[in-house]
């Protein structure tokens, strides 16, 4: 026998499960690809975990910022009262301005200023928005 197969009978090697490089048997890490090949601590069994948790608030959410007041409006439909109803001061009785509205009517629209506005203003609004 020459020396170096005394010295590999002497060590002894297992392959590694994930990139299949030879490695001292009682090695916890592979040393070619650095993953686990055993278990730390001996291969103990998993820890018992017990987790108590009671839920006493029963998720209830009590934050109050950021509450919308108000009544949903659909973008789409105010934009389209705007756009051919907007002199009359339609999307503004839709929206529940009632003294706007009367006041588009007897100004055409502020004059059509306040139109164009409002329609700008409809076009960049989320939906639905809402109004107080």
């Amino acid at each position: 026998m020459d020396t170096q197969n005394a010295v590999q009978a002497v060590e002894k090697t297992k392959f590694c499960k994930h990139c299949g490089a030879k490695i001292p048997e009682d090695a916890v890490l592979c040393t070619a690809c650095g993953r686990q090949v055993e278990e730390i601590n001996g291969g103990a069994a998993n820890p018992n975990i017990v987790i108590n948790n009671t839920n006493t608030n029963s998720n209830v959410n009590t934050n109050q910022i950021g509450v919308v007041a108000g009544r949903p409006k659909n973008k789409w439909v105010a934009l389209a009262l705007c756009f051919f109803l907007g002199f009359f001061g339609a999307h503004k009785f839709y929206e529940g301005k009632g003294g706007m509205g009367v006041l588009y009517i007897l100004t055409a629209g502020l004059f059509g200023i306040g139109v164009f506005f409002d329609f700008f203003s409809l076009l960049f609004k989320p939906n639905p928005y809402y109004v107080r």
